[in-house]
């Protein structure tokens, strides 16, 4: 918070909004795209990082390509901010039912046009809520469009709240089924791919 502050004294774009008690990652979301202003969106987990030009080289690339949804690659990087050797490679385009398959989007690299898709409010599950709001992004968006350039750095922590993938299964289940309300048959097939693959 302090942290957050000092900045804040010195550009009052800066706004640090601090929720009554933790409800956790979709409801700070819902509430931050609440109360943001501006074209654009884009989202940073707490222990992700940007990048130094990711903001202005992403919307370069959005500008010039008119896209409205876009992402990136991104590098693994553990609790002590050293490179692990893992590139994940973002998909040149994905629709609905790429995304749906196995979500080739990370989170930390998300931006889209808020003037012309609005705003949304994110699927209040504890994990794959980012996936529930980039489904919810492609039903009114045909593609996002993926940036071939690491711009933001993903850390692997090996206690955190995505890292035990068994307990994961119920999260994919609430997604496809409760949320995305496919059929049995065509939750147990994503569950079983995005478990093989």
């Amino acid at each position: 918070e302090s942290i957050v502050k000092s900045y804040a004294l010195n550009d009052n774009r800066i706004k640090y909004v601090k929720l009554k008690e933790n409800s956790g990652a979709a409801i700070a979301r819902t509430e931050a795209m609440k109360i943001a202003n501006g074209k654009y969106m884009a989202f940073l987990d707490s222990d992700d990082l940007w990048i130094k030009e990711k903001l202005s080289k992403q919307l370069k690339f959005m500008q010039e390509n008119k896209y409205n949804f876009t992402c990136t690659d991104y590098e693994q990087i553990d609790e002590n901010d050293n490179k692990i050797g893992k590139i994940i490679k973002t998909k040149k385009k994905a629709d609905y039912n790429r995304v749906l398959l196995d979500c080739p989007v990370g989170n930390s690299t998300v931006m889209y046009n808020v003037e012309a898709l609005g705003k949304f409010e994110v699927p209040n599950i504890r994990k794959r809520n980012d996936d529930a709001l980039w489904l919810q992004i492609l039903k009114k968006e045909k593609y996002i469009y993926g940036m071939s350039e690491v711009l933001m750095e993903y850390r692997v922590r090996t206690n955190s709240i995505s890292s035990n993938k068994f307990d994961l299964i119920k999260y994919h289940w609430q997604l496809y089924r409760d949320i995305e309300h496919l059929s049995f048959f065509r939750s147990v097939f994503h569950i079983c791919w995005w478990g093989i693959f």
